[in-house]
């Protein structure tokens, strides 16, 4: 009998699709179900990873916490974000990706049967990591629109703020692209100065927004700096997945705490990856604007393709939502069609969220070229209207 703690733990949905298409190795397939990107990291990433392979310092397992440079370039990327002045000796530490540094903030701050807010629909990935940490997940609905996803406020305002611990939010969120705009973060953040409650900010995404729409950090709405955690990552921003490098910068006495955590779970990070980490933060031609650029680019292209399906624009980061209830379908049933009549493999939403998240399929379009997504439409057509 496995653990009780997996008793609630489900697939992402995302292993089995990518499999699959894996297995049926036909160039021609779209690939839409995973978060991996085509566009390449900085150059000075690549040429630190190289130099990296043979520093003996490199293959270690010191220091733990992180590389100094990595740790101090960190610090200051959250603090140019927030406006908030971290002391990076005290306030940031490397953890092996940004996932790995959200398990561990949760490990750290919840107990179990503590209440863990999250929007739905929410990558089911948080949600387990929730669960495994034994907490309860209690979401609030984002409000879908021609015009892209809203927080609702009202049911916000109706949650009970006393069981819950922490909030868990991410902005552009995942998978659903929604951009929290001034308003919606004041009211998150009143909510968590009412539960007095640790607010988790997943930056993975934080600067793929699209439209030209601000970044707006929760650490720098006021009276929040106490009391939010950022969790970074390397691998949407700066393109760099593979490298498993994340980071957690916060108060310091929830940082020693973290840090604890860490070394108890992963023990250190991936050594010959921090110094590259280090360079693509510091580096002023970073390529994230072209990046940005050419993602939102995917996004349009994508967006007039689907016309005549339910599509939630997304406001930013790299995928975005087709409800297909209006077809007579769930996610599963429409992912299954679509592979097998149209060639393209995409994500249901099973899990991802609330039970009303299983209407959704996610497609992702940071990983194919424009040419390669027209056509989407048609086949889309083909497969789900047959």
């Amino acid at each position: 009998m496995p653990a009780s703690r997996l008793e609630h733990i489900t697939k992402i949905g995302v292993e089995e699709m990518g499999a699959l298409a894996d297995t049926l190795a036909d160039p021609s397939l779209l690939r839409l179900e995973n978060l991996d990107s085509d566009l390449r990291p900085p150059e000075s990433a690549l040429a630190a990873t190289r130099r990296a392979v043979d520093d003996d310092d490199a293959n270690s397992y010191l220091p733990f916490l992180g590389l100094d440079a990595t740790r101090r370039a960190a610090a200051a990327l959250v603090g140019r974000q927030s406006g908030v002045d971290y002391d990076w000796k005290t306030q940031c530490l490397i953890c092996a990706g940004g996932l790995s540094g959200i398990l561990d903030v949760l490990l750290a701050t919840i107990e179990p049967g503590d209440e863990v807010l999250l929007t739905d629909p929410v990558y089911v990935g948080l949600v387990n990591r929730v669960r495994l940490a034994g907490g309860v997940p209690r979401f609030v609905p984002l409000i879908p629109s021609p015009a892209g996803w809203r927080l609702d406020l009202a049911a916000l305002e109706a949650v009970d703020p006393r069981p819950v611990t922490a909030a868990l939010l991410m902005s552009p969120s995942m998978p659903t692209g929604a951009v929290f705009d001034r308003r919606e973060w004041q009211g998150l953040a009143e909510f968590c100065r009412a539960a007095d409650c640790w607010l988790i900010d997943d930056a993975a995404m934080e600067r793929v927004l699209f439209d030209g729409r601000p970044v707006i950090h929760p650490a720098s709405l006021p009276g929040m700096a106490e009391r939010v955690v950022t969790v970074g990552s390397a691998s949407k921003e700066y393109r760099m997945i593979g490298w498993r490098v994340g980071w957690v910068v916060g108060p310091p006495g929830l940082v020693a705490d973290v840090a604890r955590v860490s070394i108890s779970n992963v023990v250190c990070q991936t050594g010959i990856a921090m110094g590259a980490v280090a360079a693509a933060i510091e580096d002023p031609d970073d390529g994230l604007g072209r990046c940005v650029a050419a993602w939102q680019r995917r996004r349009d292209v994508l967006l007039e393709e689907l016309a005549g399906f339910t599509v939630i624009p997304p406001h930013g980061g790299w995928s975005l939502l087709v409800d297909v209830s209006p077809l007579g379908l769930d996610g599963a049933a429409a992912a299954r069609r679509l592979l097998e009549l149209g060639g393209v493999v995409a994500t249901p939403m099973t899990h991802w969220g609330s039970a009303g998240a299983a209407r959704y399929l996610r497609l992702v379009y940071s990983n194919e070229p424009v040419e390669r997504l027209r056509g989407v439409g048609a086949r889309m057509r083909r497969a789900l209207r047959a």
